[in-house]
């Protein structure tokens, strides 16, 4: 099964982000395929390389990065939602005159459309908040 995942709320404040990732690695682990997850609303503050827990606390991004590293799984983060946010890729930085990016490996920017193409795309469409 073609399994597609949106994740729509931020880490450390909500259990979606963690909930959402124990779902792929457990679909991946039974041999579905999941071609895209889609970060939305406060769920794009997961893709930011900055986050800094505890040393004896999990680390969502670093999750989520090695997820993508070892399966290829898509990590998208919505532009709008992440500008807002402030969370930018290098192109997105120097196109916005900022002096730094913050986005984690593993993780890209795009657009709504990549939802879109996520749900037609996919047997299901899975989502993770509110």
């Amino acid at each position: 099964m073609k399994i597609g995942v949106v994740v729509n709320e931020g880490p450390y404040t909500h259990q979606a982000a963690d909930s959402a990732y124990r779902f792929v690695k457990a679909a991946l682990e039974k041999g579905h395929e999941v071609s895209r997850v889609f970060f939305y609303h406060d769920g794009v503050n997961v893709a930011t390389r900055l986050t800094i827990p505890p040393q004896d606390e999990r680390h969502i991004q670093k999750n989520w990065s090695a997820l993508a590293t070892e399966h290829g799984v898509d990590l998208v983060v919505c532009i709008a939602a992440a500008q807002r946010r402030g969370i930018l890729d290098a192109n997105e930085a120097n196109r916005q005159g900022k002096d730094a990016d913050n986005l984690a490996e593993g993780f890209r920017i795009s657009g709504l459309g990549q939802l879109i193409e996520m749900g037609v795309q996919t047997d299901r469409l899975v989502v993770f908040g509110d």
